[in-house]
């Protein structure tokens, strides 16, 4: 039986996490490996790092933090944000993390999704697509969703696909902090577009939201806010959307509940 993953992501600015509205109006939220702990004990199936000052910040700040998370998770975990050659990717493996994420570098440089999956293998390589909703489509947007790009977001999900990512980390700008629900119309049109892993992120509010993007076909939902502030718990969020006949891995490993919160074994 194929589990549904719940990710938690934790946004890192100066070695800190931090949430916001649509990366605007940021507060800090805590630790990153004290975080990263504290949602592996609670259920997390995985965990998403974006450090959204990589570029600005020194790259020793970021090599402490990485460090400090992989020695506290059995659990895996991505990091993303500021990675702009296959050096940087193997270097945040090297230190623990399981996988990269890719975002504004490979929209300039495609090809550094080939580069990165053949040093890495594909398995650990996560394309994050930023899109904005337009006319009848999404677009892809860039620099913390910022910069518009004139790249159509399915075409650009089926490229990245093709050239070695291994999964998708598709966020809805249009949605992102909002507690709004993700785009299901995105989800739906993504998962027809690839074969490959696809995470729904930008706008979980409710656990009907995630229940929402699983239904339209993301095989992870991604949530910041409402962990981090203590909305949803990652148990009860889990307990929910088994009541709801959604797959969720719980109680140990190789651990699965089912319909109805029956437990059986993966």
């Amino acid at each position: 039986m194929l589990t549904k993953r719940i990710i938690p992501c934790l946004d890192v600015k100066g070695g800190r996490v931090v949430k916001g509205v649509r990366f605007r109006d940021l507060r800090d939220a805590g630790d990153p490996a004290a975080l990263a702990e504290a949602y592996q004990d609670e259920g997390a199936d995985e965990l998403v790092f974006l450090d959204i000052s990589a570029s600005t910040e020194r790259r020793s700040t970021r090599r402490d933090w990485v460090a400090a998370v992989a020695d506290r998770l059995s659990i895996p975990f991505t990091v993303g944000g500021g990675i702009s050659s296959e050096e940087e990717a193997v270097e945040i493996v090297a230190l623990g993390a399981d996988k990269i994420s890719l975002n504004t570098a490979a929209v300039r440089h495609p090809e550094l999704f080939s580069e990165c999956a053949r040093r890495l293998g594909r398995q650990a390589v996560v394309a994050a697509v930023d899109v904005c909703r337009r006319d009848e489509g999404w677009e892809v947007v860039i620099e913390g969703g910022q910069t518009p790009t004139g790249l159509d977001a399915l075409a650009w999900i089926r490229e990245a696909s093709s050239r070695g990512a291994g999964e998708i980390l598709l966020t809805s700008m249009d949605r992102d902090g909002t507690e709004s629900g993700y785009d299901r119309d995105l989800l739906v049109a993504t998962r027809a577009a690839v074969s490959v892993p696809v995470i729904a992120s930008g706008g979980a509010g409710t656990v009907a939201h995630l229940a929402e993007a699983f239904e339209a076909g993301a095989d992870g939902a991604l949530a910041a806010s409402i962990f981090h502030y203590g909305t949803l718990r990652i148990g009860e969020v889990k307990e929910a959307l088994a009541a709801r006949g959604i797959p969720v891995r719980w109680g140990g490993p190789g651990a699965v509940m089912g319909k109805g919160g029956r437990r059986s074994w993966a």
